[in-house]
């Protein structure tokens, strides 16, 4: 605490002095960077008349803030950590807010077993006190009395929530509805649930309608507005059982259009001659429609005759081979048969070629002679096949019966086995930008002396790598997109073992696109030491795992992927370093 205590104001609102008042504190708050992104969100959302929940008050600084310069009709805010509430009615009365905040120390709970009271812990700064009790720290619990989020809603009619509850908002959106709420400002705790528990927190936003506004939300603070009535992704989404992903709608007139703004989620796809949605022209992944309702432009192209609508053209290959390739199972069905097949480009401004790989891929389907186009503006179409997207990244991975027998029937069925029966598919000549396995080299060196064949696949056209994959009898890979090539040409004789190189969920995704076409589930060989981090970037598919490659060494040995060949040792952590220079860091892998 500071010795020499000095008034200090952010944003029009007067802090008087506290225990918890750090000089770092103090300059952060007088430099408005304190909680930040939370004040930025809420101010970009709340507005007069706006009834807003604040769950974590803190030093109550958010709240005052939102108050003083937003004008909503009340505050209701809630604290659990005792020890704050005296100062954060202090702060109210300093500044004359008494009437319009109202603040209670006690837990909000969702779920339906709400229990009287419940222990939080308290550690030496009040920042990270928690339901959730940290074995990396010294904490004291105190029991607080809870209310129901249900009770909280009936009564003060929120439509903005403001929630910064370290780790507790978890379960309270596994639990809550927000129908009532207009806009969310959520900080997100992954240190304390993983990358999936933020997935999943993520998930029931957009699940209740919500989508995050990008120039107000950061990796760990999300500002969301209700986007579209509370619906149900799950019953929207892509089935492989069955449903609108193995239908066909014909929409005379439709207009497609790419996304006009670089963000995963956009306005574009198809609507009808009217601007109506068509939700079947859209591409999901996971739980999340890429493709957003949009407005019809005012200005159109026209193109005359019958075209199956082909969805999203990818530029990356990985997502290319995963995400495009959906909607072609069409071609057979459509009665009559179609002129071509319609994209349109991922990205603004975006010129995804049709040579090289997509050139190649095409071919390999039988489709090399189709008339195949990107829509680089909004265009009307005479006719336009709208096929269900049978194939993507989520559930859809198994890929719809149709898709598959499509699929089975299709590709690469003019290109004859070539090559040795034991490859092993490497990524080391990408290089770390790309994702990498650490020291890949060695295990090419393992993989040479147990009599496989190193396969580069990025050095090899598409029906060469075709060629390579339907030879094999065994194959193992340091996990990558060419396992999804491979998946749509493998057989159940075929046995295939997966290298993780990464924490990622893609790892699984790929494994059950193998498992669903070709009937036989990969080996997962998961033995990370570690993940070196891009300090640049805290992307996954960006990272680079460092293997421990004497147990790797046995888990292939044990699935009957080699033999008793020389152990190997374990990399140096200083070689490991000064392979990749001192643009990575390097974290323990989880277990």
């Amino acid at each position: 605490m500071t010795d020499a205590f000095r008034p200090i104001a952010i944003k029009g609102v007067q802090v008087p002095h506290s225990p918890f008042l750090t000089d770092t504190r103090i300059r952060r708050i007088e430099e408005a960077r304190y909680e930040g992104e939370e004040i930025a969100g809420a101010l970009a959302v709340c507005r007069p008349g706006d009834r807003v929940v604040e769950m974590g008050a803190g030093l109550g600084i958010v709240s005052a803030v939102t108050a003083m310069n937003a004008g909503p009709e009340a505050v209701l805010s809630f604290e659990a950590n005792p020890n704050l509430i005296p100062h954060i009615r202090a702060l109210h009365a300093l500044n004359g807010l008494e009437d319009r905040i109202d603040v209670r120390n006690q837990v909000v709970i969702s779920a339906p077993d709400r229990p009287e009271t419940m222990d939080f812990f308290l550690g030496s700064s009040y920042l990270g006190n928690s339901l959730i009790d940290r074995e990396t720290r010294r904490t004291e619990a105190v029991p607080v009395q809870t209310a129901a989020w249900a009770d909280v809603v009936r009564d003060f009619r929120p439509t903005v929530l403001i929630m910064d509850i370290e780790g507790g908002e978890l379960d309270f959106l596994a639990h809550a509805d927000l129908s009532g709420l207009r806009a969310v400002v959520l900080e997100f705790h992954p240190d304390l649930y993983g990358k999936e528990g933020m997935r999943r927190c993520k998930e029931a936003l957009r699940d209740a309608g919500f989508g995050k506004l990008a120039k107000t939300s950061t990796r760990f603070v999300w500002t969301c507005v209700r986007t579209a009535p509370k619906q149900d992704a799950r019953a929207l989404r892509p089935d492989p059982a069955g449903g609108w992903s193995c239908t066909l709608r014909a929409v005379k007139g439709a207009v497609v259009t790419g996304a006009r703004i670089n963000q995963l989620s956009a306005p574009s796809g198809v609507i009808t001659s009217t601007g109506a949605d068509v939700p079947e022209g859209a591409l999901w992944r996971n739980m999340r429609r890429i493709n957003l309702p949009f407005e019809r432009p005012p200005r159109v192209e026209r193109l005359e005759g019958r075209w199956l609508w082909g969805g999203v053209m990818w530029r990356n290959f990985a997502h290319f081979v995963v995400e495009s390739p959906g909607r072609l199972w069409g071609y057979d069905t459509v009665p009559g048969g179609v002129d071509g097949i319609l994209f349109v480009p991922r990205r603004p401004r975006e010129d995804p070629d049709l040579t090289g790989f997509r050139a190649d891929f095409f071919a390999a389907m039988g489709l090399g002679d189709v008339p195949i186009r990107v829509a680089h503006k909004p265009t009307e179409v005479a006719e336009l096949i709208v096929p269900g997207q049978g194939f993507g990244l989520g559930a859809i991975t198994d890929g719809t019966q149709i898709f598959r027998d499509f699929m089975h029937r299709r590709f690469g069925a003019g290109i004859a086995p070539e090559g040795g029966e034991k490859l092993y598919i490497s990524r080391a000549l990408l290089g770390p930008s790309r994702g990498a396995l650490l020291g890949e080299e060695r295990v090419e060196k393992l993989m040479r002396a147990e009599g496989y064949d190193i396969f580069h696949p990025e050095r090899h056209t598409i029906p060469q790598q075709i060629a390579r994959y339907k030879a094999a009898r065994q194959i193992v890979a340091s996990e990558g997109s060419a396992l999804h090539l491979y998946a749509f040409c493998g057989r159940a004789d075929q046995r295939v073992a997966i290298l993780c190189r990464r924490r990622s969920g893609s790892t699984a995704q790929i494994a059950r696109h193998i498992a669903g076409f070709t009937g036989r589930t990969p080996v997962v060989i998961d033995h990370l030491r570690a993940v070196w981090q891009n300090v640049e970037s805290p992307r996954p598919r960006l990272s680079v795992g460092e293997p421990d490659l004497p147990a790797m060494q046995v888990s292939l040995r044990a699935a009957g992927f080699i033999g008793e060949g020389a152990p190997r040792s374990a990399i140096p952590e200083h070689e490991a370093q000064a392979a990749l220079g001192d643009r990575y860091f390097r974290e323990a892998a989880e277990a």
